[in-house]
């Protein structure tokens, strides 16, 4: 977080997401940056049409706010529920294990993507608390190791701060809105 972004305590920068602490525990550290980022990729698709959430960056790249808000449900639901719990779930949007179909928004609502990645989080929750300590471990099948659930908040707080990078160029050729 640079400066004027809320790097204290409050609620981030006005904008209705809480800034993470500056001082705290592992745990409540990781949980706290984990979900500003969840936040900001959601305030950087807020008051947007399904038609601009579904806009192209910049072609020939078929990225949006749309299919990104996809993909990351995508990852939590991946890292939390396939890795740490261990569930035999398919995808969201491909029963093949095609992560890129997540990407492709053409047809898709705010509605629909929307309540997936919302679920997927609250589940990501879920697991993240009811596990006994970040160390608690999962296979991840395409490592073909096992991972900590340390490693998996810390992979999915990198995923979403790439991805808000992304989503801030793509707000900002939509309606001129900058700033995270």
């Amino acid at each position: 977080m640079g400066a004027g972004a809320g790097a204290g305590t409050g609620d981030g920068a006005g904008d209705g997401r809480i800034a993470p602490p500056l001082t705290g525990g592992e745990r409540e550290m990781l949980r706290a940056f984990l979900d500003f980022h969840r936040a900001t990729l959601a305030m950087k698709c807020a008051g947007l049409t399904d038609e601009q959430l579904r806009l192209r960056s910049s072609p020939p790249s078929t990225l949006t706010l749309l299919g990104l808000v996809r993909h990351m449900a995508e990852v939590e639901r991946t890292w939390f529920r396939r890795v740490i719990d261990g569930e035999d779930i398919p995808l969201v949007w491909s029963a093949e294990g095609d992560f890129q179909a997540a990407y492709d928004a053409h047809g898709a609502d705010r509605a629909e993507a929307f309540a997936a990645w919302e679920a997927e989080v609250e589940h990501a929750r879920r697991i993240e608390r009811e596990a006994e300590s970040l160390d608690v471990t999962g296979y991840q099948a395409r490592w073909q190791a096992e991972v900590s659930l340390r490693l998996v908040m810390l992979h999915l707080i990198h995923e979403y701060a790439r991805h808000n990078g992304h989503a801030d160029f793509l707000r900002e050729a939509i309606d001129g809105e900058v700033g995270a």
